[in-house]
């Protein structure tokens, strides 16, 4: 078996169409989606029309989920709310939170129990973000009957071996390779490169593997787009993979 996992486009469809072109060049053709599809500056409805076209399975996210609490009670003055449609709203409604692929791969967008836990790295109480202790993420995977569980959120690639032998794969993000956060304290993400990221899972003879991917793109309008909408972290990360300070 031999797939890829996608995750965290926020709505930045040309880093993911480089990366669904990238995917068809390697001869992939089987694509799992990790949530948060649409959320924030850039285009969500856009975005949305590709990914309801291609039907890939998919989790809902924690962005995607507050769309859809905002759409059912009324309206939002969020920039990517006022873009979509029912249809989008129906689309990311109908998302599970958790799924099962193949029998075998457990998906989940955070973690299975929270979908806006850190998981395989957490928020430092001086503001740092490191990786988990080993303790802490396999309890989070506790009654989690799979081999390889994929989880997002972070957009911090990251591949775990658990002491049992289970993998889990965090493929990183497509469209935002760093955000600055404010819970539990402020704390910022920077992955250090503009590209689009994604994971390749294969199941050989001797166990799964994952192949972490970066693909380069033009994100000189998707940052302008950010920068316009007054999202200058947005900006800065999607140009540099940096936040500017």
């Amino acid at each position: 078996m031999k797939f890829a996992a996608i995750a965290d486009i926020h709505g930045n469809c040309p880093a993911l169409e480089a990366v669904l072109a990238d995917i068809a060049e390697l001869g992939i053709r089987a694509i799992v989606n990790l949530g948060d599809h649409v959320s924030g500056p850039l285009e969500a409805a856009r975005t949305a029309d590709l990914l309801m076209a291609r039907g890939f399975p998919s989790v809902q996210g924690d962005q995607d989920r507050i769309l859809v609490e905002l759409w059912r009670g009324g309206t939002s003055a969020r920039s990517d709310f006022r873009q979509l449609e029912r249809r989008h709203f129906d689309w990311m409604a109908g998302m599970p939170p958790t799924l099962v692929y193949r029998e075998s791969v457990f998906l989940c967008h955070a973690s299975p129990e929270d979908d806006a836990a850190f998981w395989l790295d957490q928020v430092a109480a001086d503001g740092s973000v490191r990786a988990s202790p080993i303790d802490l993420i396999e309890a989070g995977a506790e009654g989690i009957d799979a081999e390889l569980i994929l989880c997002g959120h972070t957009h911090i690639p990251r591949v775990v071996r658990l002491r049992d032998g289970r993998m889990i794969v965090n493929p990183g993000s497509v469209g935002l390779p760093g955000y600055d956060g404010r819970t539990p304290v402020p704390y910022v993400v920077e992955v250090g490169t503009p590209h689009a990221c994604y994971a390749i899972l294969e199941r050989t003879r001797a166990g799964w593997s994952a192949t972490l991917r970066y693909v380069p793109y033009d994100g000189t309008a998707m940052a302008a787009l950010a920068r316009d909408k007054g999202m200058a972290s947005w900006a800065s990360a999607i140009a540099s993979g940096w936040i500017e300070r």
